[in-house]
């Protein structure tokens, strides 16, 4: 039986749903794509930040492209409370369960943006109880907290 499906999404557009109760520690996807060199997807405009980007980092060397319709992964959303998580080997991506996942959940994983002068390009629309409005990695996300209370204090 099929572990997901492809639904409308409450965080962004459509997102992929638990068809069945999910084990913690299940492969549930391999998220599929085209090899590149990361100096290709640095310099390809198709990998520009202002549009979706479907870019895993392999290594130093090698990134993966994951913008093809055959990935389905590709639609799996950020969430600041991710139910999943993301595993590499070798050239091959998987998204497994970091938890028990109950049937017609959404599947989602933190997308692990790095906290920068752009963090603002990213909004979060997960709707976690730990959200705090962006796409960053969660050991970054104090930052943020730190930030908006320094703003607070100044008004």
């Amino acid at each position: 039986m099929k572990l997901y499906k492809i639904k409308k999404s409450k965080i962004d557009k459509r997102g992929l749903y638990a068809c069945r109760d999910i084990k913690k520690g299940t492969r549930i996807i391999e998220y599929k794509g085209r090899i590149i060199s990361a100096k290709k997807s640095e310099a390809d405009p198709k990998f520009d930040n202002n549009k979706a980007i479907y870019l895993f980092n392999i290594n130093k060397k090698l990134d993966l492209d994951g913008d093809f319709k055959f990935n389905i992964a590709r639609l799996i959303n950020h969430s600041c409370e991710p139910n999943c998580e993301v595993f590499g080997s070798g050239n091959k991506v998987w998204i497994y369960a970091m938890r028990n996942i109950k049937k017609g959940d959404e599947l989602s994983y933190d997308y692990g943006f790095s906290f920068d002068e752009d963090y603002k390009q990213y909004p979060c629309k997960c709707g976690s109880a730990k959200c705090v409005g962006y796409i960053v990695r969660e050991g970054s996300r104090w930052r943020i907290s730190k930030l908006s209370k320094q703003n607070k204090s100044k008004r």
